[in-house]
Formats: C-alpha cells, sequence, structure tokens
C-alpha cells in the first residue's frame, strides 16, 4: 500500500474560491484588520502573508503595526476602538505578543462577531454547544476548521469513524475535537500523559497528530489502511546542510496508511484559506444581525 497525498494548495484554492464567490454576494467587501506587535521575523512574515493573501481573494485588508514597547492599556484600546468600527469585518492580533502583554487578556477583548482566529470563550462555547449553520454565529480556529475543509475536498467522510487526535492544545487537538464531534465521529483525545500511545493510534480510521515531535508517529502505531493527517512543523538540522521541515508523522507511514497529508504542503495552505473564509463568515454573519 502507498498512501494517497492529500495535498493541500488545490482544497485551499477551492476553500478561497468560495470565499471570493459568497464575498462578492455582500453589499460591502469584507475587511480583514491585522494588529502585530513589535518586529519579530516571523511575524512579520506571517502578517504580510495573510495580507497578501487577502487582496488577492478580493477581500479589503489593514494591517496596524505598533511598536514592542505598546502597553497592554494601549493594544486594548485599538482593539475598542476596531469592535466599535462598522466597517471592520473580522480582527486577527498576530501572536506571539511581547512578554509584558497578557496575550488571553487581549485575545479575549476581540468582539466573537470579529473574532476570525475563533479564540474568543464565545466561539469556544458555540463551537462545543454543536454545529453551526450558514449565517449563524459562531468562528472556529482556522487549522482545525482547514482539517477539516481538507477532508471535505478529498471526499473523506468521518461519521461514524473512530478519530484520534494526538495532541490537546487549544490551537489545535480542542477544538478539532468538537468540530470532529460536530461531524459525527467518534473522537478520542489523546496527550503526553497518555498511557500507551501506540495502542490508542492504532484504533484510528482517522489519527490526526498535532504535538510538535518530528516523527513521533511511526508505521507500527497507525492502523493499516488509516487516513493520517500531520499537523506538525518541525525543523531538523543536519549537518553541513540547510534544516528541512518535517512533520510529527514518519514518511515511512505512507506505506501503511491509505491517505497522507505531507508536510510541508499540507494542513499549511489551508490555515490561511481558512481564516479568510472565516472574514467572510464573519460579515455574513454582522450583516444578518447575528452577533
Amino acid at each position: 500500500m502507498s498512501a494517497t497525498l492529500l495535498a493541500g494548495p488545490p482544497a485551499a484554492a477551492a476553500l478561497l474560491e468560495d470565499a471570493r464567490a459568497r464575498a462578492s454576494r455582500l453589499a460591502r467587501v469584507p475587511q480583514l484588520v491585522l494588529v502585530r506587535v513589535g518586529d519579530d521575523p516571523a511575524s512579520v512574515s506571517y502578517v504580510a502573508g495573510k495580507q497578501k493573501k487577502a487582496r488577492e481573494t478580493g477581500l479589503q485588508s489593514h494591517v496596524h503595526v505598533l511598536p514592542e514597547q505598546t502597553t497592554q492599556a494601549e493594544l486594548l484600546a485599538l482593539l475598542t476602538a476596531l469592535n466599535a468600527d462598522p466597517e471592520v469585518n473580522g480582527i486577527l492580533v498576530q501572536l506571539p505578543l511581547p512578554g509584558h502583554i497578557d496575550e488571553k487578556a487581549v485575545l479575549d477583548a476581540v468582539h466573537p462577531s470579529k473574532d476570525v482566529d475563533g479564540f474568543h470563550p464565545v466561539n469556544v462555547g458555540r463551537l462545543w454547544s454543536g454545529p453551526q449553520g450558514a449565517g449563524q454565529p459562531g468562528l472556529a480556529p482556522c487549522t482545525p476548521q482547514g482539517i477539516m475543509a481538507l477532508l471535505d475536498f478529498y471526499g473523506l467522510e468521518v461519521a461514524g469513524k473512530r478519530a484520534v487526535i494526538a495532541g490537546r492544545s487549544q490551537l489545535v487537538g480542542r477544538p478539532l475535537a468538537g468540530l470532529l464531534l460536530n461531524a459525527d465521529a467518534t473522537v478520542t483525545l489523546a496527550h503526553s500523559r497518555t498511557a500507551d500511545l501506540a495502542a490508542v493510534t492504532r484504533e484510528a480510521d482517522f489519527l490526526f497528530v498535532a504535538v510538535g515531535r518530528a516523527h513521533l508517529i511511526t508505521p507500527e502505531m497507525v492502523k493499516p489502511g488509516a487516513v493520517v493527517i500531520d499537523v506538525g512543523i518541525n525543523r531538523l538540522e543536519r549537518e553541513g546542510q540547510k534544516t528541512r521541515l518535517v512533520g510529527d508523522v514518519h514518511p515511512d507511514v505512507a506505506q501503511v496508511a491509505s491517505a497522507l497529508s505531507p508536510v510541508p504542503g499540507g494542513v499549511g495552505p489551508l490555515t490561511i484559506a481558512q481564516l479568510l473564509a472565516n472574514t467572510v463568515r464573519a460579515a455574513e454573519v454582522q450583516a444578518a444581525g447575528q452577533l
């Protein structure tokens, strides 16, 4: 057996095309505002990439760049103003923030209807209260939603299947568990304290790995024919050579699984695409007055 590779770019393109079509039906072009504090090189690159993709998708995009020494009060004041601005549909605060700023307080300050990252407690509660239909309130984190979009693009149905998630982070594992439950999967959420992780992962029809440990999942940990989604991003250093990006799943798993998302080029492209889809969804919800 050799696994089918679940390439992210075509799935992301389909998601963006749908977002572009939905945006065209609105009375006003949706606007995404990105907020960056400081000049962390990775953050500069991520924000630039998000803004570029937003404009390519036909959305308005604006970036607020604040100095490293910005106080928490100043940042919260900006978010209050953006929350009140009817022209702004989505707000994303790029993480990490400088150490003197409480990230949770900042993320909680974004209005739930404009929280396109899906981190606000209200949106977390809405996710766990059950499926949200089109036009209803509720925004979920971008990477887990992107994973669901990837499965949908390739016609992989999770309903009635055993899904195992390795990794319980607030960014991926926990919200992904909620989305899978809403899609009628039977879900196990494994983590660093799980006894005999291999025995648990071998039960999975769908295995999702978001741990941040290079090549953690090896072939003997995977049920033959399982669908494996690798969310890990790790840099491996090789003496005298450039570092390379690898996932949490060993490449040899491709000989056991029926389908496998590659790293890079798997889940990654879906994250930004879902951010823009969330921005359009936010604009739809706001236009309908369902905040």
